[in-house]
C-alpha cells in the first residue's frame, strides 16, 4: 500500500517536541539505534526514546565524546561508526547482529552540512557518501535486525532537498562542487532512499520515511563562517537566532521522534513529514513548505537504489 503525500491532521506542529509526541507511548522492550545520537537534534531523540523506556544505541564517529555526552541516560549505549567509511558501517553492522538482538526503530540521523569540498573513499564527494551512502549501506546490512523487529526506519532529510535533485550525471561534482547543491543533493537522496526501502521492506512489516526536521542552530553548522550565517539572516553578530521560524533542539528532534513511533502512522510510509505530519508535494517551482515531486519520484527512488548498491556492493534486497 502506498501512503498519499498528504497531512493526516496530526494534532501536532513546528512547536511540538519529542516529548509531547511521545506522550503515553511506552517504548520499553523496543531497541532503537540512532546514528549521531550523542550531538544537536541526536542527543534530543536519544534522551526522548530512552525517556519513553526504549533501549538506545548510539553509532559514534567519535565514541569517547558520545559516552561523556550521553552519560546518565538510561538503557542507551554506544558504538563506533564512521559513515563515511564502509568498513567501519561493515564492522559496527557485524557487532551488532552478533549480539542476536531486533531492531524495531532506526533513525539515520548523522549527517554533514554545507563542508568544504571533501573526497572520502574511492573519490566520492562526501555529503553524498556520509549522508546518504553510508546510511544505505548499513541499513543494508543491518536488514535481519530490523526485519526481525518488523518496526521503521526514518530518514533525516532537510528543506534543503530543494537546492538540488539527484545529478545523475555529475553525482560526485568532478566537474565543479557547490557546497549547497551538494548538501541539496544529499538531502534528497534522503527522501529517496525512503521511498524506495518502504516499497521493498513493507512485505515484512518494515515502513521507512523522511522528514525535514526544521531550522535549528546545532553543530551541524559547523561548517560555516558566522559572516555567513548573518548574511542568510539566521543570527545577529552576537551568534543569537534571528530567524523566528527556528526550533529548539527539543522541537526540531520531534518529527523524527514522531516518523519512528507515532501510532498515527500505523500501515503507512514512504512519505516525507514536516511539523510531525505529513507534507504536501510543492507543486512545480512554488515556495513554501513542502517536499519537491523529483524527491518522492518512485521511479528515481529505484534508480537511486540501483546506483548505491553498484556503489557500495551491497543490496539485502538483491
Amino acid at each position: 500500500m502506498t501512503t498519499p503525500q498528504h497531512k493526516i491532521g496530526s494534532g501536532f506542529g513546528a512547536r511540538s517536541t519529542a516529548e509531547d509526541v511521545l506522550a503515553g507511548i511506552d517504548l520499553s522492550g523496543k531497541l532503537a539505534i540512532v546514528t549521531g545520537g550523542y550531538s544537536g537534534l541526536g542527543l534530543e531523540t536519544t534522551r526522548a526514546l530512552a525517556g519513553a523506556g526504549a533501549r538506545v544505541v548510539v553509532p559514534a564517529r567519535r565514541p569517547e565524546a558520545a559516552r561523556e555526552a550521553v552519560a546518565g541516560l538510561p538503557g542507551v549505549e554506544v558504538d563506533e561508526l564512521d559513515l563515511a567509511d564502509l568498513e567501519s558501517v561493515r564492522g559496527f553492522a557485524e557487532r551488532f547482529l552478533a549480539t542476536g538482538r531486533s531492531a524495531e526503530i532506526v533513525i539515520d540521523n548523522a549527517g554533514i552540512m554545507a563542508c568544504p569540498e571533501t573526497r572520502v573513499g574511492p573519490g566520492w564527494e562526501a555529503q553524498f557518501a556520509t549522508n546518504h551512502l553510508g546510511h544505505y549501506a548499513l541499513v543494508n546490512r543491518l536488514w535481519p535486525a530490523i526485519a526481525r523487529g518488523g518496526g521503521r526506519v526514518v530518514s533525516v532529510s532537510s528543506a534543503g532537498h530543494r537546492h538540488s535533485g539527484i545529478r545523475w550525471d555529475d553525482v560526485h561534482f568532478e566537474r565543479g562542487y557547490d557546497k549547497w547543491q551538494a548538501y541539496g543533493q544529499a538531502k534528497t537522496a534522503n527522501v529517496l532512499f525512503a521511498v524506495h526501502l518502504d516499497a521493498l521492506a513493507r512485505q515484512a512489516g518494515v515502513r521507512a520515511f523522511a522528514l525535514h526536521p526544521g531550522a535549528i542552530l546545532t553543530p551541524l553548522q559547523r561548517h560555516l563562517p558566522q559572516e555567513e550565517m548573518v548574511a542568510l539572516g539566521w543570527i545577529d553578530e552576537a551568534g543569537n537566532a534571528l530567524d523566528p521560524s527556528f526550533k529548539t533542539p527539543a522541537q526540531g528532534a520531534a518529527t523524527q521522534v514522531w516518523a519512528a513511533t507515532s501510532p498515527q502512522l500505523a500501515g503507512m510510509g514512504g512519505v516525507y513529514c514536516e511539523d510531525c505530519d505529513i507534507a504536501e508535494v510543492i507543486p512545480g517551482q512554488a515556495s513554501g513548505p513542502g517536499v519537491r515531486e523529483y524527491a518522492v519520484d518512485p521511479e528515481q527512488a529505484a534508480r537511486l537504489w540501483r546506483l548505491s548498491a553498484d556503489l557500495t556492493g551491497v543490496d539485502a534486497f538483491s
